[in-house]
């Protein structure tokens, strides 16, 4: 039978320039691209923006220039690294650790674009959708839509139809897509997959056959590292507001608030590192066991170490491990300065946390462990605990 996909698909080239003309009439959206390029007046942009049939062509002409200007001026450089591990020609299941709202899968694209390949769909959390265009500007930019917050039947049906878009993609469309490893970002850093996602994959088969069936997504793994994250603030913050308040939910207008610091905060150093397609170990996981849900466990620990062994490991992460622990293991490889420097840092962004009842003592604890974990999952993933 086959699935309509209507509802969360991304847009296809034939429908780019009608969405692009209804974008250019949304008040808001026109805002946001004018602060976005502030010294192309706003007839040229509607007129640009009118120019475009195909999602390559706008992503390349109008979204790549933006993400440069990020680059040179909140990072100190992007690297993607792991190209040699996969075939150009393959369309693959990228499952990602997430730090970063927007631009872990921006970034990813725009590196993809400088090595001559195609962009990936992007998965997109429906609770980002605050405004009525941002659901139509993500899926012209490639981005399909995963529906949250439904009560369990409904979350049934929705999965069934996303897990079937997925394969879809990979298997008709020859499209590679970028996903995240769980629902939302790691607060803390500790990058773990949720065994939901891998569920919901299975959802698009009728096969017992978990391995064989998960091996048609081609997954592959990526690992992201921000050197600095723009939102440890608000990601402390939350741990804090969360702590005291157990009933705790955000706002649509911090989602928004996470969204522009990440894009505007400075990242320092950025690197993807694609660690390969994991079909072949999949099929290790089968001889060694038949039990469904061990399978499913299982190829959750293989995602989470490939993306905790493929780190990088920034000056940063050493000096919160020591600071963390009290071990001084990392102390001959980092200077004096670089560890005055990330103090400074991290005052600098406590300053910025405003709270009625502010907790400093957790609240650094907590930002300690943000920057600590990558390194403390990194040793565990090399066997160097």
């Amino acid at each position: 039978m086959d699935m309509n996909f209507d509802e969360i698909r991304c847009y296809t080239d034939n429908e780019v320039h009608e969405i692009l003309e209804k974008l250019t009439n949304e008040k808001q959206f026109m805002k946001v691209v004018s602060t976005a390029y502030p010294l192309m007046p706003k007839e040229v942009i509607k007129e640009r923006l009118l120019s475009y049939h195909s999602q390559y062509e706008f992503q390349k002409d109008f979204i790549y220039p933006f993400l440069q200007y990020l680059e040179e001026n909140t990072t100190k450089g992007i690297e993607l690294l792991g190209l040699e591990k996969i075939d150009r020609n393959t369309a693959y299941l990228y499952i990602s650790n997430h730090r970063d709202i927007v631009l872990d899968s921006s970034f990813f694209c725009k590196k993809l674009m400088e090595n001559s390949m195609n962009t990936v769909e992007i998965a997109i959390g429906d609770n980002l959708l605050i405004y009525p265009w941002i659901e139509d500007f993500v899926r012209v930019n490639k981005s399909f839509i995963v529906r949250r917050g439904l009560n369990v039947r409904q979350t049934l049906e929705s999965s069934k139809v996303l897990a079937a878009y997925l394969l879809h993609t990979i298997q008709v469309k020859k499209s590679s897509i970028w996903m995240a490893q769980r629902e939302g970002r790691a607060k803390d850093s500790d990058d773990r997959t949720q065994e939901s996602i891998l569920k919901m994959l299975n959802l698009s088969g009728k096969q017992d056959d978990f391995i064989q069936h998960i091996m048609q997504f081609n997954i592959c793994p990526l690992s992201i590292s921000y050197e600095y994250d723009p939102c440890d603030f608000l990601k402390a913050k939350e741990f804090q507001l969360k702590r005291d308040c157990p009933d705790y939910k955000k706002q649509p207008s911090d989602d928004l608030e996470n969204m522009i610091t990440g894009i505007m905060g400075y990242k320092g150093k950025v690197v993807f590192r694609i660690t390969g397609c994991i079909n072949e170990k999949l099929q290790g996981i089968a001889k060694k066991t038949s039990n469904r849900n061990e399978q499913i466990s299982r190829t959750a620990q293989l995602i989470d170490f490939q993306i905790h062994a493929n780190y990088e490991i920034y000056s940063v992460n050493k000096i919160a491990y020591d600071a963390l622990t009290g071990e001084n293991r990392f102390v001959h490889e980092y200077s004096n300065l670089e560890r005055i420097d990330f103090e400074q840092y991290l005052l600098k962004q406590m300053n910025k946390i405003q709270l009625e009842n502010k907790d400093e003592k957790f609240l650094r604890q907590k930002m300690l462990e943000m920057y600590a974990n990558p390194l403390i999952n990194f040793l565990k993933a090399t066997n160097q605990q």
